[in-house]
């Protein structure tokens, strides 16, 4: 029972870390469909936000 639950949570987490990618893909194209910001600009935002996301959310 506990090996099903382990593998369980792994294919979540894997299928979260994938769906990531996906939504960060789909945030990017809309910005740039939309001719709000160049590609090479929305590029630079998300991953200026995704790293203050990071350093910020994790600090006590």
């Amino acid at each position: 029972m506990f090996t099903y639950l382990v593998v369980i949570i792994g294919l979540a987490l894997i299928f979260d870390y994938i769906n990531g990618f996906h939504d960060a893909a789909n945030s990017i194209a809309t910005i740039v469909s939309t001719k709000v910001l160049t590609p090479l600009q929305a590029v630079v935002w998300a991953a200026f936000l995704t790293s203050w996301l990071i350093l910020f959310s994790t600090m006590e």
